[in-house]
């Protein structure tokens, strides 16, 4: 299946690298939805590349987040609500009306709030070791607040052991994380940070119509099980996989099972009729 790295212009005022399998002419029309991929905080459209080898041939949309791999890095404009309108310009500027959304992490959060706010934009939504709520400053937010440039490389790998895998994960892999790291600012780092442990929780700030499949590992000590099974009771018709012996890295631990999952969840729902808030 033909894919390519493309450049998109957004109308928010920044280009973003954006990975396209497919041709989306095709993958919109009705009963084929593009499959867009949405990354978490510190890493880039590669962090699905593992995914992205074990998954059938569907349509995807993979970009990088404002301030992430190669996207542009303004100064300024970092809140849940503005990174979701990037989101909404990259799928305008790509000609996409209907999109299945996974979105791993903080990423998962993004797609919470894009599901809550534009339910006719996702045909459904499929979250992998997505938190309920990021509201707080978290306990790592005054070293991340530290930060100066350049960053450390030995910081980027030390934040990394913040998450614990119980499944190996190709040290390749991991380094292309450590880049991942090491290509944002500081001013990044904090401000993107900042923008998730500011925003209203997108399931207390809207209702979320979209069939949706939740992947959770059950050692996730980011995000608890609570957290998750609330997420469940919130979101009409929710499924809950739970992932034995695997972290909060769900997508870096297990990207096999991972696209077995998404691919029998994508098959059942087209055979579904849409459901609008």
């Amino acid at each position: 299946m033909e894919s390519e790295v493309r450049t998109v212009a957004l109308r928010t005022g920044i280009n973003v690298p954006c990975f396209v399998q497919g041709h989306l002419a095709e993958g919109n029309d009705d009963g084929g939805a593009p499959l867009v991929l949405l990354h978490a905080w510190g890493e880039s459209w590669r962090s699905f590349e593992r995914l992205i080898a074990s998954l059938p041939p569907l349509t995807l949309v993979v970009p990088d987040l404002r301030g992430h791999g190669g996207a542009d890095k303004p100064e300024d404009g970092y809140s849940l609500i503005a990174v979701v309108e990037d989101v909404l310009a990259m799928l305008d500027a790509l000609g996409i009306r209907r999109a299945h959304v996974l979105g791993s992490s903080s990423g998962g959060y993004v797609a919470q709030q894009l599901a809550a706010t534009h339910p006719e934009l996702v045909q459904s939504l499929i979250l992998v070791g997505s938190p309920l709520s990021l509201q707080g400053k978290p306990l790592f937010a005054n070293e991340v607040d530290a930060l100066t440039d350049p960053i450390s490389e030995d910081w980027v790998r030390e934040s990394l052991s913040w998450y614990r895998l119980l499944h190996p994960v190709p040290a390749a892999y991991i380094e292309d994380r450590v880049q991942d790291g090491l290509a944002m600012p500081a001013a990044v780092w904090k401000a993107s940070l900042r923008g998730y442990y500011d925003a209203v929780p997108p399931t207390e700030a809207g209702t979320i119509s979209a069939p949706t499949l939740i992947l959770w590992g059950a050692h996730d000590h980011m995000v608890p099980r609570h957290h998750e099974e609330t997420l469940v009771r919130r979101i009409p018709g929710a499924q809950l996989k739970i992932y034995e012996k695997t972290g909060h890295l769900v997508l870096w631990e297990c990207p096999e099972r991972v696209a077995e999952d998404v691919e029998g969840f994508i098959g059942d729902v087209k055979g579904q009729p849409t459901r609008l808030r």
